[in-house]
C-alpha cells in the first residue's frame, strides 16, 4: 500500500494523459484509423511505463514489487507495441487488442481497489476506473463492426472518464499521504488546511 499511496502522482499524470488524449479523439473524429492506431500506442506504452515505474518504486527497504501493477503495465506495453510495431493490422484485430488491453487493466483495477477498500479512502475510483475500463472492452468486442468513428468516439469518452477518475483518485491519495504520519514522512497536516 505505501508504493500506490507514494506514487500518488503516478495516477494524476496518468489521468493527465488520458484526458489529453481522449479530447485529441473528439477534436479530430474523422482521424485516420492510422493516426488512432498511433495515439493509442504512444497512450498504452506511456501508461505502462508509469505502472511499471510505479510496481517497482519502493518507500521501504523491505517492499516488494506489486505485481497486479507490474503485470498491466507489461501488457499496456505489449499493447502498445503492437499498435505501433504492427500498424497494419486490420481494424478488427486493433480492435480486439484494445478491448482486451482494457478488461485485462480494469480487472487489475478492481482487484487493487479490493485489496485497498479497508485501509484507503477513495478506493471506489480505483474500482470505477475498472468498471469503465470492462465496460469499454466489452462494447468493443461486442460490437467490432460498430465503426471506426464510433470506435474512436467511444476511446475518447472513455479515455477523458477515465482520466477524470484518476486524477480525482491521484489527488485523493496524495491527500491521504499528508494526513496519515506513518505515509506523509513524519509531517501531518491540520484538519482544514
Amino acid at each position: 500500500m505505501r508504493m500506490l499511496i507514494g506514487n500518488w502522482w503516478a495516477f494524476v499524470l496518468r489521468g493527465l494523459i488520458a484526458v489529453i488524449f481522449g479530447i485529441l479523439t473528439f477534436l479530430m473524429p474523422s482521424m485516420a484509423l492510422l493516426t488512432l492506431v498511433l495515439l493509442f500506442g504512444f497512450y498504452a506504452i506511456t501508461d505502462g511505463v508509469f505502472k511499471i515505474i510505479a510496481a517497482f518504486r519502493r518507500t521501504a527497504a523491505d517492499q516488494r514489487p506489486w505485481g497486479a501493477l507490474l503485470i498491466s503495465g507489461i501488457l499496456g506495453l505489449i499493447a502498445g507495441a503492437c499498435a505501433l510495431l504492427i500498424p497494419g493490422l486490420t481494424a478488427i484485430a486493433l480492435l480486439y487488442v484494445i478491448a482486451a488491453w482494457a478488461v485485462v487493466t480494469g480487472a487489475m483495477e478492481i482487484a487493487a481497489a479490493i485489496r485497498l477498500r479497508r485501509q484507503i479512502h477513495g478506493e471506489w475510483l480505483l474500482a470505477l476506473a475498472g468498471v469503465l475500463s470492462i465496460a469499454l472492452g466489452v462494447l468493443m468486442a461486442i460490437f467490432p463492426g460498430a465503426g471506426a468513428l464510433t470506435v474512436v468516439l467511444w476511446i475518447g469518452a472513455w479515455a477523458i472518464v477515465f482520466g477524470v477518475v484518476m486524477v480525482v483518485l491521484g489527488f485523493e491519495l496524495r491527500h491521504w499521504t499528508r494526513t496519515h504520519d506513518e505515509f506523509g514522512h513524519g509531517f501531518r497536516i491540520a484538519p482544514g488546511h
